[in-house]
């Protein structure tokens, strides 16, 4: 199934909403639909039974659910119900489905709200050799022994159609085409065996890069942190993991301005989804709205091309299955 959060202007501001695609374009209001239901069934506060059931954001959802895609699935299974008896809405008109072609408030937001923490990793060896090879180094043998990675701040996540900052302090941005996982389930010594009871599905992850900073923080070999601490997209939709596979080996691609930049496969990094996690999770919790990145593919990013975005280029990630991740670089 295909998650998301939308955002719907009123006259009251912006609100965002848990949602899921019926079909290409039709999305089902989570929290309506089980207020709808609660309503049928007799309750006395539907309202509040449907809050702490179904919460109209994703993130609330994760925590309070071990077992967040069989909710959805049952979500599905009521809608369908619902619409045989020919029940659309709640008493006071709620209706907890709409097509997004038609509703012109509507858009799509960054599919989670909140995350708990950012960990991206760096399992692709094609782009880590040819970052290795700019600096006329060997890639390190401690790269062939665990899966690396750094944790980042959860604070500048954006979503589709929203502009990439430029920072103040950069010259040279860069994007990065990812797949990105969001875990459902907490856990600490997770086996690789038992990781993927915990990956509740997968999205499209650009962690803009501000390249020329970076360099310079990683030449006194710490860091990264203002070379990424201000954007990430992700986005359109999260896929569930029990639709896409729970090592999916996707096509990955990359258009600047409608160029393609970048084409590679989610699943040939030297380290599988189990094994990211199982390490991540060595004596340290993993929990629900935890966000995982792969790292960039090889060939996902402008830092291996020798080609730069610039302000008011239009950056396009596509990953199969998931869908399109568009956005347009800010000025500096």
């Amino acid at each position: 199934m295909k998650i998301c959060m939308y955002k719907r202007q009123t006259a009251l501001g912006v609100f965002n909403r848990l949602g899921f695609f019926f079909n290409d374009s039709t999305i089902v209001d989570v929290n309506l639909l089980w207020k709808a239901h609660y309503e049928i069934k007799g309750y006395m506060n539907p309202i509040d039974k449907a809050y702490q059931v179904a919460p109209y954001t994703l993130s609330k959802l994760l925590k309070n659910n071990d077992n967040a895609i069989g909710f959805f699935k049952d979500s599905l299974d009521l809608f369908k119900d619902l619409s045989k008896q020919g029940i659309l809405h709640t008493r006071d008109k709620g209706y907890f489905s709409f097509d997004l072609k038609d509703e012109k408030t509507v858009s799509l937001g960054k599919p989670i709200d909140s995350i708990n923490c950012y960990r991206d990793f760096y399992i692709h060896e094609k782009h880590v050799k040819k970052g290795f090879e700019k600096r006329k180094e060997p890639v390190p043998e401690a790269w062939y022994e665990m899966p690396v990675y750094y944790k980042g701040p959860t604070s500048g996540f954006i979503g589709p159609e929203e502009e990439i900052l430029w920072p103040s302090y950069s010259e040279k941005l860069d994007f990065e085409l990812e797949l990105g996982c969001i875990m459902g389930k907490s856990g600490k010594n997770i086996s690789e065996d038992k990781a993927h009871d915990h990956i509740f599905g997968f999205t499209i992850l650009n962690d803009i890069s501000a390249r020329d900073i970076q360099k310079k923080e990683m030449s006194v070999r710490l860091g990264p942190s203002k070379g990424k601490d201000f954007c990430s997209v992700i986005g359109p939709v999260i896929v569930t993991a029990d639709e896409i596979g729970f090592e999916p080996n996707l096509e990955m691609k990359a258009s600047i301005n409608d160029e393609l930049w970048s084409e590679g496969k989610s699943g040939d990094g030297h380290y599988t989804w189990a094994q990211m996690i199982a390490f991540a999770s060595m004596d340290e919790y993993l929990m629900p709205t935890d966000f995982l990145g792969s790292g960039t593919v090889g060939t996902g990013c402008g830092l291996e091309l020798d080609k730069w975005i610039k302000p008011g280029d239009t950056v396009k990630l596509e990953i199969e299955k998931i869908g399109e991740l568009r956005n347009i670089v800010g000025s500096k």
